[in-house]
């Protein structure tokens, strides 16, 4: 998961533009984004507190919402999921108050329709002081899963856990009381044409301690197929490997156990080594960290919050410049410059993209197929990705790329974008003044 991504789910941006053809000028402003946003949903959960608080299970209600990062995939197509608990169901179980950063939460998404299954999602050990028998905090947890099959693809909320690391490690696991939950989000995906790798895993668990085993599935391998299970983390494989035989339908069942503490997920392929055309994953997976503290000592922990994909413009008013009535040609300006600020620390690249309308003015218009630009972009020193502008042409209604970064191991950074501008005004034109409307769009 183009991840999505977040995220980023896909962003839309409106910048206004206006033009004429005597005396040039502008108007606008930028719009909130574009599409229906993801929608939060309530359902009832049984929520089992940790023995040790000595209370019976907890029967509430979750409210919680399904992102992704790209909502209109095609197949083969590697899509970010994020799965936010904005109200979970259980508090905490003690009169103990927890401190912050003790909270490691992971979870499934359950997916419907063209594609069924569930995506492994996990949180960062990252949250606000809990006081004794106090609500838990609103959380957030990703994943990845591969598109399969073009269609309208569902995404419910799935089971969650909340491991708290404090004192001792205590789970205090949620199951959605009468499964799935309402959906919360919509992919609709197409065929992305060629060979499609339909291969696909799940985990067992979604986090688990030191030495732990996690089971790992798969489906659609090739009949009889080494397959190799292995942990990641980020895009380097762990020590953590072994193997398993497809059986003749090409499905399989195996235990990996993972003792890196870095694992950040876990893959499965066939050959020597991974090849994303021959595997699957990764599943998100996360390593529990309970080594002991000595005696005099403290833990130090941080954590590097992702953040968004956005864009600002340095204005929203451009003034072409005039043409003589029965000369015509080109009207010339520049676009006011973009920033795009590509925060979200995945593998996903980003697009800006432009299309315009007709330009009307006094009992005539300019057809939009006649504004042109030239696009130029930088990127600011020390980002992860690099900026490529899009080709200089005809922009249009149909729209045109003005800049995008690439799908990578790791993504994001800074970067400017600018566009020379060239309306291109028939002869005899009527006077007056031409109006359109540009719009960009970041996703």
């Amino acid at each position: 998961m183009r991840t999505t991504g977040p995220t980023t789910r896909r962003r839309r941006w409106a910048a206004l533009l206006g033009a004429t053809a005597l005396a040039v000028t502008a108007g606008g402003a930028l719009a909130a984004p574009a599409g229906a946003a993801p929608t939060d949903v309530d359902f009832p959960t049984h929520c089992i507190p940790p023995a040790i608080a000595g209370i019976p299970p907890i029967d509430g209600t979750t409210t919680a919402k399904i992102t992704v990062d790209n909502a209109a995939p095609k197949v083969g197509d590697t899509v970010t999921v994020t799965y936010t608990v904005v109200k979970p169901a259980a508090s905490n179980p003690v009169d103990l108050a927890l401190p912050a950063d003790i909270m490691t939460p992971t979870g499934k998404v359950t997916l419907g329709g063209a594609q069924t299954g569930a995506v492994t999602v996990a949180g960062p050990k990252k949250n606000d002081p809990v006081p004794g028998k106090g609500a838990f905090p609103s959380f957030s947890m990703t994943g990845t899963f591969t598109v399969t099959a073009p269609g309208a693809i569902t995404l419910s909320p799935g089971d969650y856990n909340i491991h708290t690391s404090y004192i001792m490690e205590l789970d205090t696991p949620c199951t959605v009381t009468d499964p799935p939950a309402p959906v919360s989000e919509t992919v609709t995906a197409t065929n992305g044409g060629g060979q499609t790798n339909n291969r696909a895993i799940q985990l067992g668990s979604a986090s688990g301690n030191p030495g732990d085993g996690v089971t790992v599935t798969g489906s659609d391998f090739t009949p009889g197929a080494t397959v190799t299970l292995a942990g990641r983390s980020g895009d380097a494989q762990t020590a953590d490997t072994t193997t398993v035989t497809a059986d003749g339908q090409g499905a399989f069942s195996g235990t990996l156990v993972v003792n890196d503490r870095t694992t950040t997920g876990v893959v499965a392929y066939e050959g020597a080594s991974w090849n994303a055309d021959k595997g699957a994953g990764p599943a998100t997976y996360v390593v529990v960290d309970d080594t002991p503290v000595p005696d005099n000592a403290q833990r130090l922990t941080t954590t590097v919050k992702a953040g968004t994909l956005s864009m600002t413009q340095a204005g929203d008013a451009v003034e072409l410049s005039a043409v003589d009535f029965g000369k015509g040609g080109a009207s010339n300006g520049a676009l006011k410059t973009v920033t795009v600020k590509d925060f979200r620390g995945g593998p996903a690249g980003w697009s800006l993209t432009g299309k315009v309308t007709d330009f009307t003015g006094p009992g005539a218009k300019i057809d939009a197929g006649a504004l042109s630009w030239t696009p130029a972009c930088v990127t600011k020193a020390g980002s992860p990705s690099t900026c490529r502008a899009g080709s200089s042409g005809t922009v249009g209604s149909s729209g045109a790329t003005l800049a995008s970064t690439p799908d990578g191991t790791l993504t994001g950074g800074e970067f400017t974008v600018d566009a020379g501008l060239s309306l291109d005004v028939p002869a005899f034109t009527p006077p007056g003044s031409y109006s359109g409307v540009l719009t960009l769009t970041l996703s």
